[in-house]
């Protein structure tokens, strides 16, 4: 079988690229599949989505909505991480299988978000541009029960301001807070952060959902 051809199908470089952001992105939906592949139009994206899923390269199951319908989302298979030689990454799924709510979803929906603003999108500060994004499966160091929701780099006209990335949907502890911000003290002091990515500082950007939940988080770790 020619190698850009999978069960009839011409795979196209555009797929190919798809393929490997879902094994940073783990699960998206259509809109994100669309800003990530490029996609012109929604009807594309539609056709193209599914002829990859029939073609085993994606796995597609169902997330109720708040109006009561329910929207496709997407995840690596096993045969397209294979194709592309990548992790296969995201939450397994049977094949259309629905469900009503999934904070793993929701969650890892909202840090795709922001990963594909800050990569595909125009950050809206003069002189500064994306530089990287890094995702993590495992802890940061042995030990230390610290996995941030992402890492980011952007270059600034003042040199590269690194950034360790939270999202918070309300469901957690703020009890747990306390102890993040315990963890990221001590890989700030152990130097883990300049020998892993080159930067001896780094920030912290906290993502909550409400003015009031973050507030809240302020509070606990002050």
């Amino acid at each position: 079988m020619n190698g850009n051809e999978h069960h009839g199908m011409v795979i196209q470089e555009r797929d190919r690229h798809l393929l490997r952001e879902l094994s940073v992105m783990r699960v998206i939906d259509r809109e994100q599949a669309k800003t990530v592949a490029g996609f012109g139009s929604t009807t594309r994206a539609n056709v193209r989505l599914l002829l990859l899923t029939r073609a085993g390269l994606l796995r597609r199951f169902f997330l109720g909505t708040s109006g009561g319908g329910k929207k496709a989302l997407y995840a690596l298979s096993a045969r397209g991480a294979q194709l592309v030689d990548v992790p296969q990454r995201g939450p397994r799924r049977r094949k259309d299988e629905s469900f009503a709510t999934d904070f793993f979803v929701q969650h890892q929906l909202i840090v795709n978000q922001i990963y594909c603003a800050l990569k595909y999108g125009t950050i809206p500060v003069s002189g500064v541009t994306f530089r990287r994004w890094i995702a993590f499966h495992q802890p940061l160091t042995p030990g230390l029960r610290l996995i941030p929701d992402g890492y980011v780099e952007v270059a600034t006209p003042a040199g590269i301001i690194a950034m360790f990335i939270e999202v918070d949907l309300g469901n957690e502890s703020l009890t747990v807070w306390k102890e993040k911000v315990r963890n990221y003290l001590q890989f700030a002091l152990s130097g883990e952060c300049e020998r892993q990515f080159g930067q001896s500082r780094f920030r912290v950007l906290v993502l909550a959902n409400s003015e009031r939940r973050l507030l809240s988080i302020r509070k606990t770790v002050l």
